[in-house]
């Protein structure tokens, strides 16, 4: 078990500072790494912010430039400019040369949300799994296709070489990563205190898209509404064509048109929504949830609900259920 120094780099639009996406991402490293916890580890880890952002609204001034990157133990990037991402503006020089020298010198590497482009630019991802915000992996795919960009999970864990999503998959990572150093009673303390879930397993799904037709959508909408309150219901294709009077063919049609997704595909995200809703807001079995969200026996929804989400139902509910009593059902 380990902490050592964490060398976070401060990357600004040299037009406009530091943005508050960045701000953000940056203060999950500074609440999880930079305040000591003598009580759960002594030492506890070295912060260093480097690099400056002197332009726009928030400006930000640290003691190491970022040179200070090489001899880190640890190195991470929160984010960068939102010119980079969506303008395709290159990422500065300096912090390639400072990633490349780092991870020469054996440093971990790790990026939050957006910082996965400046990781790629210094080929430390190049055949490497990596995420971001799913919003954004699309560019990271198309500008580095040399990256295996997976826009579905939380983070990833390549040894040496750390990517997350953003927001709060960001403070899942850094986590994870006291989890590595110190252990997860360590982790599972410092997560309490941060009042967040003391865990989420890297390869659960960022988000599960279960799409519902526009109002104007005529005769879809209406129908779908029903089927999605009659879930429990052993449901088919023919069952819903007949409500929308319509041809199967023709609501298959549709309801492709519409959603982007087919019929099957469409109750099955409905059913594994219903699931997840259970799953957060009370204690039943997964017997009864399987039942209850026409997902069938618990061996079904576990098949469906690993697949899909990324996670077991168990585990779902220890990451998602809210503090207090749960209710006993809906």
């Amino acid at each position: 078990m380990s902490t050592g120094v964490v060398a976070v780099a401060v990357v600004p639009d040299p037009r406009s500072g530091v943005s508050l996406w960045e701000l953000y991402e940056l203060s999950i490293a500074c609440a999880v790494f930079g305040i000591a916890q003598p009580d759960l580890a002594d030492p506890w880890y070295e912060l260093r912010l480097c690099g400056n952002a002197t332009a726009g609204a928030i400006s930000l001034r640290t003691e190491y430039g970022l040179d200070a990157l090489v001899g880190a133990d640890t190195v991470i990037v929160p984010s960068v400019p939102d010119a980079v991402v969506e303008d395709g503006q290159e990422v500065p020089a300096d912090l390639v040369a400072a990633l490349r020298e780092a991870a020469a010198s054996g440093a971990r590497i790790v990026s939050l949300c957006t910082g996965a482009f400046a990781l790629a630019a210094a080929g430390l991802l190049d055949g490497r799994r990596a995420t971001a915000h799913w919003s954004h992996a699309a560019q990271l795919a198309a500008r580095h296709p040399e990256v295996v960009v997976d826009d579905s999970v939380l983070y990833t864990d390549e040894g040496g070489v750390l990517t997350s999503a953003g927001a709060t998959a960001a403070l899942d990572l850094c986590l994870h990563l006291v989890r590595r150093d110190l252990g997860a009673s360590v982790a599972n303390q410092l997560a309490r205190r941060l009042v967040v879930q003391a865990h989420r397993s890297g390869g659960q799904a960022q988000f599960i898209e279960a799409p519902m037709p526009r109002d104007d959508d005529a005769g879809l909408a209406p129908v779908l509404q029903w089927a999605a309150e009659r879930l429990h219901e052993p449901l088919t294709v023919d069952d819903l064509a007949r409500r929308a009077g319509l041809s199967p063919r023709t609501f298959y049609r549709r309801l492709r048109e519409a959603t982007g997704t087919t019929p099957l595909q469409w109750l099955l995200q409905q059913r594994i929504g219903r699931a997840q809703s259970l799953l957060e807001s009370t204690d039943l079995p997964v017997e009864q949830i399987g039942d209850r969200s026409g997902l069938g026996t618990a061996a079904n929804l576990r098949h469906h609900f690993a697949r899909t989400v990324g996670v077991s139902p168990t585990d779902y509910r220890k990451s998602f259920r809210p503090p207090g009593p749960p209710m006993q059902g809906l």
